[in-house]
């Protein structure tokens, strides 16, 4: 793995044209189209989208984003940036603050620098696996919590409204339902949270920059089956994701499993 200072001095610089993109825009008052699956766009996606790949793609990288078309060369190329402009457009067009810009670097699969921008909140999140992780631009840690009871767990707003955590109900830990999976994963990363994970499948630019983030602040990040994560494949689309601070990884998944085991009886 090479050194990540001047990827990571590239997100930086890109988050933060991101984020000025964003002043010409307001939440909670914004055009709204939809895509096939009635997923939400707006014009902001399009319009950061352009701007990240300007401030970021350089000959011979990668380039896979929910807002362009898939160009398949990138399976070719060792690094690819993996970004979602706009990950939680429902809740932008809905003016709820928890929205981000997510950009990740992967290296021959593996994500390896990350950064996350909430444009609403201010808050940044920036990591790299040999640099650890920043917030708001201080050192910051995943949490080191090794028990379930009392675990703050942030959940999927959709998943939740649509009764999918309801297995969950009598677990011994406190629910969060909350929008954008990257910005949950960097609040994870963070140490603002214990853990998070996802019921259903997610693509590769929901995830990868939270994914870096995470690992480089010495927390874990896999699937639920718990194989490692690995980015840009032929299909974004992954498995579902669970993401915790180091010492919580083996509870977390025996309580998962049990309730899973539960639902399908």
């Amino acid at each position: 793995m090479k050194d990540q200072s001047q990827t990571l001095q590239r997100i930086k610089a890109a988050l933060e044209a991101a984020r000025s993109v964003f002043t010409g825009f307001t939440p909670g008052a914004i055009e709204t189209r939809y895509k096939v699956g009635s997923d939400p766009v707006t014009e902001a996606d399009r319009a950061v989208d352009r701007v990240l790949r300007k401030e970021l793609l350089q000959p011979g990288e990668g380039w896979l984003s929910e807002e362009s078309v898939d160009d398949p060369t990138r399976l070719e190329r060792s690094r690819v940036w993996v970004v979602d402009p706009l990950d939680g457009t429902r809740e932008f067009v809905a003016g709820i603050p928890e929205f981000v810009v997510s950009v990740a670097m992967v290296e021959d699969g593996r994500p390896v620098a990350g950064g996350i921008c909430n444009p609403a909140t201010g808050e940044v999140f920036l990591g790299s696996l040999d640099s650890g992780m920043t917030y708001n631009g201080k050192p910051a840690s995943a949490s080191r919590r090794s028990v379930v009871d009392g675990a703050t767990v942030l959940a999927s707003r959709s998943e939740v409204k649509r009764g999918e955590w309801q297995q969950f109900a009598e677990a011994p830990f406190i629910v969060t339902p909350m929008g954008s999976v990257a910005y949950k994963l960097a609040l994870v990363a963070a140490g603002l949270a214990d853990a998070t994970f996802t019921l259903t499948p997610k693509n590769e630019w929901d995830v990868a920059a939270g994914a870096a983030l995470v690992q480089s602040a010495g927390g874990i990040v896999c699937t639920l089956d718990g194989a490692d994560l690995r980015c840009n494949n032929q299909s974004p689309l992954l498995s579902g994701l669970v993401a915790c601070g180091p010492l919580l990884k083996e509870p977390l998944f025996a309580l998962i499993a049990s309730h899973s085991a539960a639902k399908t009886r």
